[in-house]
């Protein structure tokens, strides 16, 4: 009985010291994790409020905001960094709000557990403990003018200031956690004698996916600081950095994520470094000056584009290291790998160009650009809507493989010498591209009376595949896909039969088997989806392991 008691005891001691350092740690985190919100510079625009002129067009002081008839949002701000933030977010209010909950409506889906989101709450903050040391004094104000126009019921996760700021790190967290953001973005550029007329064009899709309604409000900002040069970048609500965007120099920058380690705390978040090169580079030289004198956390390639230098090359980033690729030619191509000298070479890169679907879809890119010729703004098009495999092999609607993987966010075309930029509509880049002339936008500041803004001679038509019988089968997928998800009951033949090409339909028809234990059915099925075109190690690694577990269990 004593022993007994002794025996408990020691486990309480444990338990009781394990509770200890557990609390310690909470508190330290909460601790390390608060960030001090900026001091507003210029409180008097805290006090403007918008005007509505007509349904649906805003303006406040010079600046408006209106929806297009073609679906897109178009922005345009002027000023001070702390009067940018604010007008932007007044302006864009309901954006801003919108884009939080469907953020946080995704990030329920894929992580359902309360308690994991409670502990992934803990670790971001900690994680970005020094996330505001990594900012300039210019974006922090900014991004604290646009957060006044957040919600307030997202309060505990922090305060408005707080959660705006660590979202600007979204994509770097994703990517550094396991690379979970690390989707198939593919960029690629041409000019010389690949170009029709010579002229620089670039052209982007930007593969980030948290959700469809996060894709549904893009925002086409066109931007006049009172530092730097004007730009345009696509955005969403609540967000100053850029993914995608051209300046008035004639400088265009996209950016693509590689493969990187796992990072210790937060530096500069991608985004806001290409945001900076944005507002502050004339050309390549520029660009490169100042992607090196900033720290980031994550690797990643910035395709660059210059009018002044007329061509393009990669800035490729880590941690640790910086390289630029020029490919002496007239042409460019950006998947997901590295292609520079120093870092082609790294264990990384290595594993990123066996694992991923980075090095399929690149030499996908390369035979597109040879069969087409000399290359255009429609041929462009054409490239980043492309579907098939290699040598025009069906693999199926919505690989990774797939240039056009009907998951883009945007995608987007840059003529820097004519500062005219394409940008597609709903869905994905399926739709119309949109054509701009930023140097007729950019008169357009000041703007009272609701108008289009974009050059409606130059708009390229939307994709025939729209209309076909493979998009609404593609339709139908993505509902069966979604019904799994939800834990709902599907037929696996019809599942099949909706996407019978693509090697997805045959891991979510046999997991969903399997999990009824139909594990004979799962096993043919699970075999057939090792005959079609993977886009990872992983996943063919995933079918493998589960026709074994599945061998196991008939065997007993």
């Amino acid at each position: 009985m004593l022993r007994r008691k002794k025996i408990w005891r020691r486990i309480l001691y444990i338990f009781g010291g394990f509770l200890l350092l557990l609390i310690a740690a909470i508190i330290y985190v909460v601790a390390v994790s608060g960030v001090n919100s900026p001091e507003l510079k210029e409180e008097d625009s805290l006090h403007l409020q918008r005007t509505e002129v007509s349904k649906g067009f805003y303006t406040l002081e010079n600046n408006w905001f209106r929806k297009s008839r073609n679906g897109l949002y178009e922005l345009y701000v002027e000023g001070n960094p702390s009067e940018r933030g604010v007008f932007n977010g007044k302006l864009t209010k309901e954006l801003v709000v919108r884009q939080e909950d469907h953020f946080s409506e995704q990030i329920s889906k894929m992580v359902p557990s309360n308690a994991y989101r409670g502990f992934l709450k803990y670790f971001i903050g900690w994680f970005n403990r020094d996330l505001d040391k990594n900012v300039t004094e210019e974006y922090k104000q900014e991004i604290y003018g646009i957060s006044q126009s957040a919600s307030d019921k997202y309060q505990y996760l922090g305060s408005n200031y707080q959660r705006i700021l660590n979202y600007h790190a979204a994509h770097d967290i994703g990517h550094a956690l396991q690379n979970l953001a690390l989707v198939g973005c593919t960029s690629f550029g041409t000019w010389g004698a690949r170009s029709k007329d010579s002229t620089l064009i670039i052209g982007r899709n930007f593969d980030f996916y948290v959700g469809d309604k996060f894709a549904e409000d893009k925002i086409v900002e066109f931007q006049n600081p009172s530092m730097g040069y004007k730009f345009m970048t696509i955005t969403w609500g609540g967000f100053i950095g850029a993914v995608s965007g051209m300046n008035e120099k004639g400088l265009a920058v996209t950016i693509n994520a590689a493969k990187t380690k796992m990072p210790s705390g937060s530096a500069t978040p991608v985004s806001l470094v290409t945001r900076e090169i944005l507002q502050y580079a004339k050309n390549i030289a520029e660009a490169v000056a100042i992607a090196k004198k900033r720290k980031m956390f994550v690797s990643e390639s910035f395709l660059v584009a210059s009018a002044e230098d007329n061509k393009a090359v990669l800035i490729e980033k880590t941690p640790t290291d910086l390289d630029v690729y020029d490919p002496h030619n007239n042409y460019i191509v950006c998947t997901n790998h590295f292609q520079s000298r120093g870092l082609v070479n790294s264990k990384e890169n290595i594993q990123q160009l066996n694992e991923s679907a980075s090095a399929y879809r690149y030499e996908r890119l390369m035979e597109l650009l040879k069969a087409n010729g000399e290359n255009t703004v429609q041929k462009t098009i054409s490239i980043l809507r492309d579907q098939k495999g290699l040598k025009n092999t069906d693999i199926g609607m919505g690989n990774e493989k797939a240039i056009n993987q009907l998951i883009a966010h945007h995608s987007v075309v840059f003529e820097p010498k004519k500062l005219l930029v394409w940008v597609s509509t709903a869905p994905w880049q399926l739709g119309e591209y949109v054509a701009y002339d930023l140097k007729k936008v950019f008169a357009l500041g000041g703007m009272k009376q609701d108008q289009e803004i974009s050059e409606a001679s130059l708009t390229i038509a939307a994709d025939p595949f729209l209309a076909s019988a493979g998009y609404k089968n593609f339709e139908i997928f993505r509902a069966f896909k979604q019904r799994i998800a939800d834990g709902g009951q599907v037929s696996t033949d019809s599942l099949l039969a909706s996407n019978p090409e693509y090697y997805n339909s045959y891991i979510l028809a046999g997991d969903y088997l399997f999990k009824k234990n139909q594990l004979l059915k799962a096993v043919a099925v699970y075999k057939a989806g090792l005959t079609k075109e993977i886009a990872t190690r992983k996943e063919a690694q995933h079918i493998t392991d589960q026709i074994k577990i599945c061998i196991r269990k008939l065997a007993k």
